[in-house]
């Protein structure tokens, strides 16, 4: 089986945005909670092949094992909804220090022609250290919302003021795909640190449904 992401799902400029991989992987494991780890950047525009070995699924380019995905148990609890008029004055609050290689980021990015996700996650006022973010669905499937919780928590542990980080590992739970054009918001918040381990928590809802839920290990450059 052959896996190619497109250039469309990049996060840094030379590869794929750690969320949305995670969630191609995912689609190839079943269980409800899945957990994806990243070894290395997922190379742009070309095929990669996914092995498996017995639970674990492998993506692989070559010989080097980009990522490996299998069955878990996510042991976290969500907060609760955030309205999505405290998620909008939260995302007047976004704060940005990415290097140029993020800045056009499938999740939250901008690009010229305006095809990203567009979640800037900010501080929720008096929840603090929640963040939060509206989205508008914008496509039926569960790697968008893969990606959509993914660089929120990367957010929520400021790794724009550690130097940036990259998504070594997620789990994540998805209980209902939005519908395209559905309003949602996006939840996150840090869950703590070991060393250049970086961990958070990430939530998707639509009004009090919980959608999607997910732990994540952010590591930062040496």
């Amino acid at each position: 089986m052959e896996v190619t992401f497109p250039r469309r799902f990049r996060g840094p400029v030379t590869s794929a945005n750690g969320g949305y991989a995670a969630g191609r992987l995912a689609a190839f494991v079943d269980a409800r909670d899945v957990e994806v780890t990243l070894r290395l950047p997922p190379p742009l525009d070309r095929p990669l092949f996914v092995r498996h070995d017995g639970d674990v699924v492998l993506l692989m380019d070559g010989d080097e094992t980009v990522a490996e995905a299998r069955p878990a148990t996510l042991n976290i609890q969500p907060p609760l909804p955030v309205p999505v008029a405290d998620a909008e004055r939260a995302r007047e609050r976004h704060v940005r220090g990415w290097s140029a290689e993020f800045n056009e980021c499938f999740v939250c990015g901008d690009r010229p022609d305006g095809d990203v996700l567009g979640i800037r996650v900010g501080l929720v006022a008096g929840r603090e250290p929640l963040h939060a973010a509206p989205w508008i669905s914008t496509e039926p499937a569960p790697e968008i919302v893969w990606a959509a919780i993914d660089c929120p928590g990367a957010f929520a542990v400021g790794a724009e003021g550690r130097g940036g980080a990259v998504l070594g590992r997620t789990t994540a739970r998805i209980l209902r795909v939005p519908d395209g054009g559905e309003p949602c918001v996006v939840a996150s918040w840090p869950l703590g640190e070991d060393g250049r381990k970086l961990f958070a928590g990430t939530a998707l809802f639509a009004d009090d449904e919980l959608l999607a839920l997910a732990r994540q290990t952010w590591i930062t450059p040496r």
